[in-house]
């Protein structure tokens, strides 16, 4: 049997959760990251959940079951780059999850941003997490690199709280 890897599905605007809830009915490991964001509406703010990535859903199968997850409503496609699907290592899915834990600001970010210093965080939530620091803005940002899906994480961190390795 085929090893299980993280996939990356492409799903249909703004279905990120539906399609997440209908693979996991279907015993297909799934993981949606999703963050809180305020909203502000003329007559109100509301919190709001949303998906880190739109558009996107990690599933843990194998190549020769990829199709099962395309049948779910909502499913377009899985993730592609030169013929080969993509897929995040497991490593970067802990990351992710660790970072959203926390409970920090994050952003995301498709740019490519040049590579900076090599940093490593020296305290809180974060501590001995090892990554690079670059300036965007008038604001230091942390960055965790998801290749799989050519995006970026930005956790706005002091640099007081940064050493560079």
């Amino acid at each position: 049997m085929s090893e299980l890897q993280w996939f990356v599905l492409y799903t249909t605007s703004r279905s990120e959760k539906k399609v997440a809830k209908r693979l996991d009915e279907m015993g297909i490991e799934v993981y949606l990251p999703i963050i809180e964001e305020l909203r502000q509406w003329s007559d109100r703010k509301k919190k709001v959940q949303k998906a880190l990535f739109n558009g996107y859903v990690f599933v843990k199968t194998s190549k020769p079951k990829l199709w099962e997850s395309l049948q779910v409503p909502g499913a377009v496609k899985f993730v592609n780059f030169s013929g080969e699907h993509a897929t995040v290592r497991e490593e970067e899915i802990a990351t992710i999850k660790r970072i959203l834990d926390t409970g920090v600001a994050i952003e995301t970010d498709g740019s490519n941003i040049e590579a900076g210093e090599q940093v490593e965080i020296l305290g809180g939530p974060l501590q001995n997490m090892k990554g690079e620091c670059v300036n965007k803005g008038n604001k230091d940002y942390f960055i965790i690199r998801v290749p799989g899906i050519n995006q970026n994480l930005l956790v706005n961190i002091e640099r007081k709280y940064l050493k560079v390795i």
